[in-house]
């Protein structure tokens, strides 16, 4: 089922977590990925189309700033139990796969992600570097089949606006993707 994220308040602080990381097996927290820029948490999972998508340009997106003192991070949160193909052992796969070099870790309890008020994946939150939210939404306006090309474009100009020390951005469109599956 395709949803939008939620609104979310810009400037709440980001909620702390201590999650498994599906390809360490280490627990990994908000401190260990913050960056000294700031830091993009993305909640994705493995099944979903839209994810699918833009998982090529997550990865460009984390390696071209990263660089650059920004942190990153993705989590899913998706019910293991419905869902087997997004349980911890597959999530490894993906991460694989995907060369991900950021962390991917799993919100089992799905505390992380009632916290953050995910509706969707993708779902983009990018915070400066007082861990205060800046920006929440989509990744760019690509979607599967809608002919635009995956360019990251709206979540580049956030990074690009923090790392400059320019005005974010005030046009913040909601991601679209599959809802969280829920427990």
């Amino acid at each position: 089922m395709k949803l939008e994220s939620s609104q979310v308040e810009l400037g709440k602080k980001a909620p702390d977590f201590s999650l498994l990381d599906a390809s360490t097996n280490n627990l990994i927290s908000l401190a260990a990925v913050q960056g000294e820029r700031g830091t993009v948490v993305m909640f994705i999972c493995n099944h979903c189309p839209f994810v699918k998508h833009v998982v090529e340009e997550m990865v460009r997106l984390a390696n071209d700033y990263r660089i650059l003192g920004f942190g990153f991070v993705a989590i899913s949160s998706n019910d293991a139990q419905q869902y087997p193909q997004d349980g911890l052992e597959h999530m490894w796969d993906f991460a694989r796969e995907n060369h991900f070099t950021f962390p991917y870790l799993y919100d089992e309890s799905q505390r992380v992600a009632k916290a953050y008020d995910v509706a969707c994946t993708p779902d983009f939150y990018v915070y400066d570097a007082a861990a205060e939210l800046v920006y929440h939404g989509q990744l760019d306006d690509s979607r599967p089949q809608n002919g635009i090309a995956v360019n990251g474009r709206s979540v580049r100009g956030v990074l690009d606006a923090l790392f400059n020390s320019r005005p974010i951005p005030q046009l913040q469109k909601p991601s679209v993707g599959c809802g969280i599956k829920w427990k």
